[in-house]
């Protein structure tokens, strides 16, 4: 699509997101408006007219952006975040909106009500969301059924990551119950995941985080290593790690077959100084600018300690292509975001894509490949 033509359409659109649907939105519960754009998504993917018509308002292609990663073809490096569609309701629309990819999730061994409301709230001073659903997905027999469906024997059109986790309920502050738990969604998870995505960072579940402990993350990645998959295996981690925190867990990754990390998922500290609301709830996870540094940080440490061993997405703080491309230099071959979104509104998925394309040629960049990691070449 034309480079000037997406430019002028994204700014028409973000206008009216911003002046109109926006200040509707915001006025509204959150997690009622996140229902309810979650069935318009769903709807509109159902049909091929609506499909095309949302690809012409918001879509952009560029084979400058274009890749080949783990043997999974990315036609551009952005991708929605686990725990938006957490149902996987979406996947029919979601590359007419413009992704490169997007995982579902995350999903649990069982079906989980998750937290009580409420249960998610917006902070506009910081831009920045907080999360406390608590894991609330409807389990992966049901997920996969509903996903088997849709593949009928083929594949989907972007890849789909499966993000996995432990259902969140008393059972599982069990450790033993917990990895039975996680290994039931990810062996059903697998066969319909592009890649598969071991998430140990939910800040929101009855049973903590307990696999940040090196001496059960390997008891976790010995049991799901019995499971035959010739798929990516991604994990996802707390950006509230520290240092050494994060050697004991890189060092169990490179003993098992993880080959990608994702650098972030919410954090828990409300000290953070991005943080500008008064009245931040006390129970939850944050998302948006408040993570983007935290996560930042953390992926250049991994890709200057691992060499290029894994493959890392960022995620964490993107509103704009100047947020995706920092990632990108710091090391990351992919960028996630939802925050993002839903506070720059849905175009800012082509927006962001169109920006990067300008930036590498700025660079002198053929292939966005190339510019994995240039900050420390």
């Amino acid at each position: 699509m034309n480079h000037t033509f997406t430019y002028h359409r994204n700014r028409i659109v973000h206008v009216l997101y911003k002046h109109i649907l926006k200040p509707i939105f915001f006025r509204c519960d959150p997690e009622l408006i996140h229902e309810r754009m979650t069935g318009v998504g769903a709807w509109l993917g159902r049909y091929s007219f609506s499909r095309s018509l949302t690809r012409g308002m918001f879509s952009y292609e560029n084979p400058i952006l274009e890749q080949k990663v783990l043997g999974l073809d990315f036609k551009n490096p952005i991708g929605l975040a686990a725990g938006f569609d957490k149902n996987a309701q979406l996947i029919d629309i979601l590359p007419s909106v413009g992704f490169g990819f997007a995982e579902v999730g995350s999903i649990t061994g069982e079906k989980c009500e998750g937290n009580p409301k409420p249960r998610l709230w917006r902070l506009p001073k910081s831009q920045s969301l907080v999360v406390y659903y608590g894991l609330m997905n409807d389990g992966c027999d049901a997920i996969s059924q509903r996903l088997q469906v849709k593949l009928n024997g083929g594949k989907f059109s972007i890849p789909i990551g499966a993000s996995v986790a432990m259902t969140n309920c008393k059972e599982n502050l069990d450790v033993d119950n917990a990895v039975r738990d996680f290994a039931k969604a990810f062996r059903i998870m697998e066969p319909i995941g592009s890649y598969i995505t071991v998430n140990i960072s939910c800040p929101n579940a009855q049973g903590g985080q307990p696999f940040v402990a090196p001496d059960k993350l390997n008891y976790l990645f010995d049991v799901l290593d019995k499971i035959p998959t010739k798929k990516p295996v991604f994990i996802k981690l707390s950006p509230d790690l520290s240092h050494d925190e994060l050697d004991a867990i890189l060092a169990v990754s490179r003993s098992h077959r993880i080959q990608g990390i994702i650098c972030t998922n919410l954090t828990k500290k409300r000290d953070n100084p991005k943080i500008s609301d008064a009245g931040v709830p006390v129970k939850g996870g944050l998302s948006g600018k408040v993570v983007q540094s935290l996560a930042d940080e953390m992926l250049g440490y991994i890709y200057k300690k691992e060499a290029g061993r894994f493959i890392l997405i960022g995620c964490g703080g993107v509103f704009t292509a100047e947020d995706a491309y920092r990632k990108i230099r710091l090391g990351a071959t992919l960028v996630e975001l939802i925050t993002g979104m839903i506070y720059e509104g849905p175009q800012v998925v082509s927006e962001i894509n169109r920006g990067l394309v300008e930036l590498l040629r700025k660079d002198g960049f053929t292939n966005i490949s190339q510019a994995i990691g240039a900050d420390f070449c």
